[in-house]
């Protein structure tokens, strides 16, 4: 070889420096360290947000409405959302219906759960302490995926407490998705989820929310820009991986065919995460219960399109009585 010709050594040295520096820049572009609950406050927890100690776990929470309502409405959010989640519903009910919407723990700016469970029976327990904190002894239960999960086992748990019940995409049966967002299957990876700690490619997000939605253009920055620094709060990254560590589905279905009160279920028709058959599961499972599928609508219809998922909701809310 020439003089001017690189040695094997020489070029695979070379090479790994390339490598490593690419690395680096992709690290450099990535690198998203923990925000503190502080600096997320100004913009993500402005009135009428407060939190309350509920045994030591810090709960953000937002109750509005007129307060002497006697039949409040409960709104509970999913895996990776917050109560951001329900603004167009709560502007649309809030007029004329106390709203009660919360962060769960492990999620926005709740933060970790101090006890590490996520389990959906630590979820039902923790929904019934803050009902009881909040002096409210009946409500309209509504939860989408996650919390549709969690509101029907607090229904079946503690049947006094509801007066009625309202499921948008719920889990609770085992199913196979079309789609998973690409955070969901990296945070269920143990050196995925190492890496997360300190790794956040917003991309990851945007490509994450747009998947649960029936219509992608939807998704705005300004929404990428909530999920995003919302997942950025201190040990949300980590409660994520051991909330998915932790999930069950089918374990307890069998207490739907316990329940007996009104229920409304409401299913997007391109819900591509849990499909459309599992909500003629819980139509078939809950005696009485009556389900609209949503046209042109993903996973999150409350948050794609407030206005077309909520006019149901209002003609089935004036069926019940406290």
């Amino acid at each position: 070889m020439s003089g001017q010709s690189l040695a094997w050594p020489d070029l695979l040295l070379r090479l790994l420096g390339v490598l490593l520096l690419a690395a680096a820049l992709g690290f450099a572009a990535t690198k998203a360290e923990d925000r503190s609950l502080e600096s997320l406050l100004p913009l993500w927890a402005p009135a009428p947000s407060e939190f309350i100690d509920l045994k030591g776990q810090l709960v953000h929470v937002r109750d509005q409405g007129p307060s002497d309502d006697p039949l409040p409405i409960v709104l509970i959010h999913g895996t990776s959302a917050s109560l951001h989640t329900w603004e167009g519903w709560v502007a649309a009910l809030s007029p004329t219906r106390r709203v009660i919407s919360f962060d769960l723990p492990g999620f926005g700016l709740t933060g970790p759960a101090i006890t590490g469970d996520y389990s959906i029976e630590a979820y039902s327990a923790f929904v019934r302490q803050l009902l009881a904190h909040l002096k409210i002894e009946r409500a309209v239960l509504v939860g989408n995926s996650l919390g549709g999960e969690v509101a029907w086992t607090v229904a079946a748990d503690r049947p006094e407490l509801a007066a009625g019940l309202i499921l948008v995409d719920a889990s609770g049966y085992d199913f196979k998705p079309e789609a998973v967002p690409l955070g969901f299957y990296m945070a269920r990876l143990p050196g995925a989820s190492y890496l997360s700690q300190f790794l956040l490619p917003r991309q990851l997000v945007s490509s994450s929310v747009r998947s649960v939605y029936g219509d992608p253009g939807k998704v705005t920055p300004e929404l990428v820009d909530r999920y995003f620094e919302l997942t950025l709060r201190a040990g949300n990254r980590q409660a994520l991986h051991q909330r998915l560590v932790q999930m069950r589905f089918g374990n307890h279905i069998d207490r739907l065919k316990q329940l007996r009160l009104p229920t409304l279920i409401l299913w997007g028709e391109r819900d591509r995460l849990i499909p459309p058959a599992n909500g003629q599961a819980f139509a078939r499972d809950i005696a009485g219960s009556q389900l609209l599928v949503l046209p042109g609508l993903g996973h999150v219809p409350h948050e794609e399109d407030p206005a077309a998922s909520v006019a149901p909701v209002q003609a089935f809310l004036t069926t019940l009585k406290p």
